[in-house]
């Protein structure tokens, strides 16, 4: 199998495994505890968190960890709408229409059973969010507004410096969703101006199950996940010791790295961008051409169903996915192919296909040379299926 669904999951940097075994078994303690066994895990955390805090360029305290990307995407946008709630009374919150299901399906949930109002934000077709559409949009009764930093389906990286700017103009909380712009993307939260930022390690090398969520000091958050006093007292449970270790080691060599991946994975991109194009009639790339993703190639095909696509890509040795790896087995266009203003026509055939450190090229050959073929494959299965 040749895996190509580096933005779904990433395998665990053998470094970050080597960083976490010791916390398993020799170093198992409860943070929480005041003996010996607890001290040393305590540090392990604290250290954790202040690499953490060096990557990103803020304070150490303000980094919680959370289980997950989709956990930290919950924590902000909850927290802080209960709280602004509290504070002001506003309840509007303005998020794209392009978001990843960690924040669409939060936001509905705080519509339908809390009372909140949500102002879906329109993406051009290349699934860009305009800071002057952000700007338009902002009013008295509005509490956050959250664009995600660059989409998982699309590759297509938003202006977050600028929309950050137009809500610290108006006094306004910011959130990004960058769980898959860290893997490639800067990420020091001073220059980017954001109050929340969430993260997940699995998506640059590190293990499944662990995220981090930024949150600038001062700004007002409620704790959804309640008990003990862990994580500043916004995020109870007992802290998964060897999983942080694990995330901090992965970020740290992500920053270290990130141009000699980005250098890697880039050229192979275009050449599977340009080859699909060229070779593959009825195609288009989805997202912007220059403002994307280095490791990320994401198309339409007509007339194609993409889980069939994917089926065959399988059974040909190739692990692709068809947009977001939350949508899989859904046999309607997602929600970001509609708010590009794809057709049904077209958006039910979508691919994706991102690379990773162990992308060769022989790989993109490989898979160059068996696609055009299953498209066709796919087009006439569809066709038949009509008749």
């Amino acid at each position: 199998m040749i895996y190509l669904d580096y933005s779904a999951t990433t395998p665990v940097d053998s470094r970050v495994l080597d960083a976490m075994t010791p916390f398993f078994n020799a170093s198992f303690g409860n943070p929480s505890s005041v003996h010996r066994y607890g001290q040393v895990a305590e540090s392990a955390v604290d250290s954790a968190r202040e690499m953490v805090a060096s990557m990103l360029n803020c304070r150490p305290d303000e980094i919680i960890f959370t289980s997950c990307g989709s956990e930290s995407d919950n924590l902000a946008i909850r927290g802080a709408a209960y709280a602004i709630r509290e504070r002001t009374g506003a309840k509007r919150i303005l998020a794209s229409r392009a978001e990843h299901p960690a924040v669409t399906n939060t936001l509905k949930h705080l519509e339908k059973y809390e009372g909140f109002l949500i102002e879906w934000l329109d993406v051009d077709e290349r699934g860009r969010v305009s800071p002057e559409k952000v700007a338009e949009a902002i009013c008295e009764d509005t509490a956050i507004v959250s664009v995600m930093y660059a989409n998982n389906e699309i590759g297509t990286i938003n202006p977050i410096k600028e929309i950050a700017k137009v809500c610290r103009s108006k006094n306004i909380l910011f959130h990004t969703d960058a769980v898959q712009a860290a893997a490639y993307l800067p990420i020091d939260v001073q220059s980017l101006g954001v109050d929340m930022m969430s993260l997940g390690a699995h998506k640059f090398y590190g293990p499944k199950g662990v995220g981090a969520l930024f949150v600038r000091k001062g700004t007002p958050l409620i704790s959804h996940l309640t008990g003990g006093g862990q994580e500043f007292n916004l995020r109870a449970g007992t802290q998964n010791v060897p999983y942080i270790v694990g995330f901090a080691e992965a970020l740290r060599l992500t920053v270290m790295e990130r141009e000699r991946r980005a250098a890697h994975v880039k050229p192979l991109r275009d050449r599977i961008i340009g080859a699909v194009l060229e070779t593959i009639p009825d195609s288009r790339l989805t997202g912007d051409w220059e403002s994307r993703l280095p490791h990320h190639a994401s198309f339409v095909f007509k007339d194609v169903d993409g889980n069939l696509l994917l089926a065959l890509l399988d059974a040909a040795g190739f692990a692709c996915s068809s947009g977001s790896a939350c949508k899989t087995g859904n046999p309607e266009p997602s929600e970001v192919m509609n708010a590009i203003g794809l057709s049904r026509e077209w958006g039910l055939g979508s691919l994706r296909v991102t690379l990773g450190v162990q992308t060769t090229p022989a790989d993109v050959d490989s898979f160059l040379k068996v696609l055009p073929g299953l498209v066709e494959k796919a087009r006439k299965l569809k066709l038949n299926r009509h008749d």
